[in-house]
């Protein structure tokens, strides 16, 4: 799996080092663009639209602990309408199916974010529904347009948007316009330089086209013309002092980074991405990690903290861990033993299928490596994975993690140093087949003084192809209960694997109450 660090980029020193000047702006930064454009042929099949017109999410996946919204903050309303029967790019899914779930999904973020989904069918009706929205419009603090082109309802929309203050359209007709904070985005008057850097993030985010980018989208308006949003608030500059942290600490380790290739074009290369962008970040640090680089992070950021950032792992979604395995009561032995797989018959644990986290989980060729230590509750997890840089070359990486038991069988923490930032995360098993055919791996993690929280999933099997159809509706059963839909996991691009860096410590032991063999004809047999 793709490791689990983003980092920040570093601020500037003077002028003439525009790539370290995010650590010492006022605000988070964002860039110029506008994304108004026509919808475009996506070479995909039409497919139904439930008959739901409007649909509002109260709850999901509830934690443990449920988490209340404080009552001095009123709830932030949204309003989706999207195109009667348009698909999305996520496999064809329906885009009324998508902003459904994104309103279930932003609930994991705050309860007090609700948001209605309509599709456009009803603006042509006369009845208690259009009425319904109309009145939705008038209390909504956001309106969302999503492959809106009928010209009745774009003239409808025109019509009766007026006096929203936050409107932004996506994949919808040219004749729809953004509307940030009151005020029209791209028009000839408009010079509302942030408003126009917040478009161009967005717009950024939603040409990756998966579910974490949509909801990234709408938590970016909500935390800059809304209310401030705690998983984006967290990574804004503390100024001055973060500069004069910097320096008096970290001096030879940004001396030496701008000095060396690779850790100055990290640094440029971040300068480049919005400071809330996971994926942005985290491809610019695996293009061009470094001694220097890792050095430079674990100053600034690991040691002294200059950035001021305390990020917190998720506790939502609540991922429910699996109970039993081959009809036993699943013990914390039992559970590792899944974890280290099929390493000892093939030369890795488990091999990655498919992912949930854009930023993570999408690497190619990824390799699943679990084996215990030599202490007695020693236990290790390491990931090696390729990476296509952003010079267009592929390379392998590697990462170690320390992993420990949590109080329930199946769940674990892992801890890792990645580039110089330690990530902490809370693993589950969430299901694996009797035959270790396939298995999933949900986990909710953090780096803390990166400022970054995230959450992510992994499909593996042994040889890295899907699961057989027979598994379908269990696997889907599985996915449900972390909260994730079959259409938003990424494929693991496996056609070009030789030569990974595999293999494991001398003495480290695996099994301990599950043992694999293989038959002589090549059928998999578990005892």
């Amino acid at each position: 799996m793709a490791i689990s660090l983003r980092a920040t980029s570093f601020p500037r020193t003077r002028e003439s080092s525009p790539f370290l000047n995010r650590f010492v702006t006022r605000r988070a930064a964002f860039f110029k663009v506008n994304f108004f454009r026509k919808s475009h042929p996506l070479g995909l099949d039409d497919a139904p639209v439930g008959s739901r017109s409007k649909t509002i999410v109260r709850s999901v996946l509830e934690t443990e602990k449920s988490t209340k919204t404080e009552k001095s903050e009123p709830p932030v309303k949204l309003i989706a309408l999207v195109g009667k029967g348009a698909v999305s790019p996520l496999k064809s899914t329906s885009w009324e199916e998508v902003m459904l779930h994104t309103a279930r999904r932003l609930k994991w973020v705050d309860e007090g974010y609700e948001m209605l989904v309509f599709d456009d069918e009803i603006l042509s009706s006369n009845d208690q529904r259009a009425l319904t929205l109309k009145q939705e419009l008038n209390q909504t603090d956001i309106l969302v347009l999503v492959a809106v082109t009928n010209s009745e309802s774009v003239n409808w929309v025109k019509e009766n948007s007026k006096s929203i203050n936050n409107m932004i359209c996506f994949e919808s007709s040219s004749d729809l316009m953004n509307r940030l904070g009151g005020t029209d985005i791209g028009s000839v008057n408009n010079k509302d330089k942030e408003a126009t850097e917040v478009v161009k993030t967005v717009g950024d985010a939603w040409e990756r086209r998966n579910s974490d980018d949509i909801r990234f989208c709408l938590l970016v308006i909500i935390n800059a013309y809304i209310r401030p949003v705690p998983v984006l608030q967290n990574l804004r500059s503390k100024g001055f002092s973060t500069l004069t942290c910097m320096v008096k600490n970290c001096g030879p380790q940004i001396l030496n980074c701008l000095l060396d290739p690779n850790c100055r074009k990290a640094l440029q290369c971040l300068n480049q991405c919005s400071p809330v962008d996971q994926v942005c970040s985290y491809r610019c640090i695996a293009s061009y990690e470094s001694p220097y680089f890792e050095a430079f992070s674990l100053c600034v950021l690991q040691k002294h903290n200059c950035l001021e950032l305390d990020a917190k792992i998720p506790d939502k979604p609540y991922v429910p861990p699996m109970k039993s395995f081959r009809g036993k009561e699943l013990c914390h032995e039992t559970a590792e033993d899944l974890f280290v797989g099929w390493l000892g018959e093939l030369d890795w644990s488990w091999r990655v299928v498919a992912g949930q986290n854009p930023a993570y989980d999408q690497f190619p060729c990824q390799y699943q490596l679990f084996y215990r230590g030599k202490g007695k509750l020693s236990f290790w997890y390491e990931p090696v994975f390729q990476v296509r840089t952003l010079e267009e070359k592929l390379v392998w990486r590697r990462r170690r993690y320390s992993v420990k038991r949590g109080k329930v069988p199946a769940t674990f923490r892992f801890s890792v140093l990645d580039n110089g930032v330690v990530s902490n995360e809370f693993w589950t098993i969430v299901d694996v087949c009797d035959d270790l055919s396939w298995g999933l791996f949900h986990y909710n993690g953090a780096a803390r003084v990166a400022g970054q929280s995230y959450t992510g999933a992994v499909l593996v099997t042994p040889d890295g192809s899907y699961p057989a159809e027979k598994e379908k509706e269990r696997l889907q059963s599985a996915l449900e209960k972390c909260g994730i839909k079959e259409w938003e996991l990424f494929s693991v691009d496996n056609c070009s694997c030789e030569n990974a860096p595999l293999g494991i410590p001398q003495g480290s032991r695996l099994h301990s109450e599950i043992s694999i063999t293989k038959e002589p004809d090549s059928q998999e047999k578990l005892n």
